[in-house]
């Protein structure tokens, strides 16, 4: 079968967008690999499939599958990529759209500068529910939050790394650290994300406080390894930062691939992710 798609990023966060509305999409997990691999495929780090909607209300449903072929719940910085891919299509002319993943209903909006805001809803801040097994261990108190230790091996000698436990549709554990260019990431980032603590696996990120209102992060992405922006990551990072009383209730996240903007009222409120989203390129793969 011959399948159209279009390449794009979202601050060096690669997606392959397939439109699944107007062509029939029917792969497995072997062939969202081959497409994802940037050898002998498209290339990326994840692919975002833009499908009619089966909730009422609704304009579009996103699926998200990973490099490894595993589908996801969210992607924050798939979501931006997702309302140009759609806008630029011509599958809508709304600015605003209501989108159903499999987290939940998002809310993008395409802004007149071309960049693209989220409605990322609610951050989920109880442990079992990111999931989060904490059975057994001692958290310990910093500001809102509660920093939970993991253990692991880096560079030679075990080590404990205090993480606090957010999921904004897909799990994350953020540590921070003094300086993020030079965080074990690729060695313990595996790691935090095999954790037997967390069941459905985890999104690792590694954050580094410049003032109140600016960030650099990095982030070993569940499924997908160590890539150059991560939007849900840039958000629970932020929600980590605030709950740990280190941030303001806006931050600019410099991630690997560019600037991303988020902002937080705090407990019971949607974190809001800001970024722009490119196309690449266009074409067509024989699978």
């Amino acid at each position: 079968m011959k399948l159209k798609f279009t390449k794009m990023h979202g601050a060096g966060n690669d997606f392959i967008v397939i439109d699944a509305v107007n062509q029939q999409v029917e792969l497995g997990p072997e062939q969202w690999q081959r497409l994802a691999d940037r050898r002998f495929g498209i290339g990326a780090d994840q692919i975002l499939i833009v499908e009619r909607p089966t909730e009422e209300g609704c304009d579009f449903r996103y699926r998200i599958f990973n490099n490894d072929g595993g589908e996801v719940e969210q992607c924050g910085n798939g979501s931006r990529a997702f309302v140009r891919f759609v806008s630029d299509k011509g599958l809508t002319n709304k600015r605003s759209i209501r989108v159903q993943t499999m987290a939940g209903i998002i809310t993008p909006r395409l802004e007149e500068d071309g960049s693209v805001t989220v409605d990322m809803g609610a951050p989920v801040l109880e442990p079992a529910l990111v999931p989060f097994d904490s059975s057994g261990l001692a958290g310990v108190a910093q500001g809102r939050d509660t920093l939970w230790p993991l253990t692991v091996r880096a560079r030679g000698a075990e080590q404990t790394v205090l993480v606090s436990v957010v999921s904004m549709g897909n799990p994350h554990a953020v540590q921070v650290v003094e300086d993020v260019d030079n965080a074990p990431v690729a060695e313990t980032g595996p790691q935090i994300e095999h954790h037997p603590r967390f069941p459905k696996r985890v999104n690792a990120g590694y954050l580094q406080v410049l003032d109140r209102g600016h960030v650099k992060l990095r982030v070993f992405e569940r499924g997908a390894g160590e890539t150059l922006a991560c939007g849900t990551g840039a958000c629970a990072a932020v929600v980590a930062g605030i709950r740990r009383g280190l941030l303001d209730a806006k931050v600019a996240v410099e991630a690997r691939g560019g600037r991303l903007s988020i902002a937080w009222a705090g407990e019971g409120q949607p974190v809001y992710l800001s970024g722009p989203a490119e196309t690449v390129f266009e074409g067509e793969i024989t699978l």
